[in-house]
């Protein structure tokens, strides 16, 4: 089966996380991504380590969100590298670009100036915490929108919180962007304007979508909550437990039935099962103190796998605690063929297949591309010779050739 977006042509001016996601996803279901990278370094990306291969080898950063691109550099500065750029967008069906603040409208880029001149191509802008804001101007990465949105409150502990530790606000951002262009693509059939629509993401708009939850209990209660660790406060008992044997399991109900048979049928305590203080689920979240301690106890006499099996077939939710390295080794992801090759610059690396599983299809996972290593290919679908791509490196308006 043909990627369902063979034949999109997506030009994109991205760094960090969020825009790259964004058009990684769009690659993964067959979208040609032109990634246009400063020919001064590229993406800073690329250089936020280097263990990918290493040692000196690929940022994992890099490598997780930018396969199956491809890498032109360009010196937009210079009229002759913006002019290229323009030329690209002539045959673009979307720009994606996540800059500093004004930076696509100093270099004439910005939607109102797209609109004009490349009036079927969809703009999509990424900022930290979108225009006609108090706090607009500031720069916005993923701890700094975390933090404002309020997500480092509810995650950690009690006077401790931290940030959640994957990406979120980058990460999300860039799924909404990629569904934003998706539903764009298949409505401009139907669209009555000669002007593609743009669209305006912030991290912070997306963060604060993410703490729905919060964000309502806390308007209609009058109640920051307090972050649990590995627990939530909107159930209970909900948490993480040692094992005799030395691991953690998670385990968690989530309403009256299920507490009910961990009461009785794990724990065997039917006088807790019979408590009212516990009978609902707000109730037991007011003394989820005195249920953490009885479970607890329960699993420091038992074994992990013990205590996974009795809660199977209690049919209650249960899981262990795993460490990244554990994640690795995930007997899940194996027997699953979850893990696929990818080609970088220095060598093929594992990394995991696309969550969609779509019948007939597989997501290509195409490689990794190394700074400036299409320029000449892509430029060269502009009618540049080897003469004009020689005069432009010796101009400084695109990098190095690529070796």
């Amino acid at each position: 089966m043909t990627g369902p977006l063979s034949g999109v042509t997506v030009v994109a001016m991205e760094q960090a996380v969020a825009a790259p996601m964004c058009t990684r996803v769009l690659a993964d279901f067959g979208a040609r991504v032109i990634k246009i990278e400063n020919p001064n370094g590229g993406d800073f990306a690329r250089d936020y380590d280097d263990v990918v291969n290493g040692p000196g080898g690929l940022a994992a950063h890099f490598v997780w969100c930018n396969r199956g691109k491809e890498s032109v550099t360009l010196n937009t500065k210079a009229p002759e590298g913006m002019e290229l750029l323009h030329r690209l967008l002539d045959r673009a069906d979307a720009f994606v670009s996540n800059l500093a603040p004004g930076a696509t409208a100093r270099l004439g880029l910005a939607p109102a100036d797209l609109a004009v001149r490349h009036p079927n191509v969809i703009p999509v802008e990424i900022d930290g915490y979108g225009p006609g804001g108090p706090i607009s101007h500031k720069r916005a990465y993923d701890l700094l929108v975390q933090a404002e949105s309020g997500s480092c409150a509810v995650t950690g502990y009690p006077g401790m919180p931290a940030k959640p530790g994957p990406a979120m606000a980058d990460f999300t951002t860039g799924l909404y962007a990629a569904t934003s262009i998706l539903a764009l693509l298949i409505g401009r059939n139907n669209s009555n304007t000669e002007t593609a629509p743009s669209v305006a993401l912030s991290l912070f708009d997306v963060m604060t979508d993410v703490m729905g939850y919060q964000l309502t209990y806390t308007q209609h209660s009058g109640i920051d909550q307090e972050p649990l660790g590995v627990g939530s406060p909107a159930v209970a008992p909900y948490g993480a437990f040692p094992t005799r044997d030395g691991q953690t399991v998670v385990l968690g109900t989530t309403n009256d039935r299920e507490w009910q048979r961990v009461a009785r049928e794990i724990i065997d305590r039917p006088d807790l099962a019979d408590d009212p203080r516990f009978a609902t689920n707000p109730g037991r979240c007011a003394h989820r103190g005195i249920l953490d301690e009885a479970i607890g106890n329960w699993c420091a006499q038992h074994d992990l796998a013990e205590i996974q099996k009795i809660a199977d077939d209690a049919g209650i939710g249960n899981s262990r605690y795993n460490v990244p390295s554990e994640v690795v080794a995930h007997p899940q992801l194996t027997a699953r063929d979850r893990w696929r090759t990818v080609d970088t610059p220095r060598g093929e690396i594992r990394a995991l297949r696309p969550p969609p599983v779509i019948s007939g299809f597989e997501q290509p996972m195409g490689a990794v591309p190394g700074l400036g290593q299409h320029t000449d290919a892509v430029l060269s679908e502009l009618g540049l010779t080897a003469d004009d791509l020689e005069r432009l490196r010796a101009e400084g308006v695109i990098g190095p050739a690529y070796s």
